[in-house]
């Protein structure tokens, strides 16, 4: 009888196993913005001087100068910092960056209260658009 639990129980940590294994090999879900910021128009489109400023300050030390996703900080994240340049980021509307800037998620920390000036966090978006 005892041996009939163990084999159960030896069973039941080999099925946990696997699905503990089939979850850490899948990809992170996309990372969607509701759609109200889909269709958000840009207030300051074009504006990219000021974004320049707070991109150094803020978002440099993990995306890089360039916004490759290689800045000194990015190593030591265990996540990918994206690439700003690429056509996937850069196809994203300004209200779906200016979304995932204002929230966070994961490693990427929210900057609605950091950079409290929706406009300044515009002007990153601006400053995103001119990494292309």
């Amino acid at each position: 009888m005892k041996m009939k639990n163990v084999s159960r129980l030896l069973a039941i940590l080999l099925m946990l196993n696997a699905i503990c294994l089939i979850g850490f090999a899948q990809k992170p879900a996309k990372w969607v913005a509701p759609d109200k910021y889909k269709t958000m128009k840009n207030p300051n489109a074009g504006d990219a001087s000021t974004g320049k400023d707070l991109f150094a300050k803020h978002c440099k030390s993990c995306h890089g100068k360039d916004g490759l996703g290689d800045g000194p900080k990015a190593a030591t994240l265990g996540a990918s910092c994206g690439d700003f340049t690429a056509k996937e980021f850069q196809s994203q509307t300004d209200g779906e960056i200016f979304y995932k800037i204002t929230t966070g998620r994961d490693k990427m920390p929210a900057f609605g209260k950091t950079i409290s000036e929706d406009n300044d966090r515009w002007a990153i978006v601006n400053y995103l658009r001119k990494l292309k």
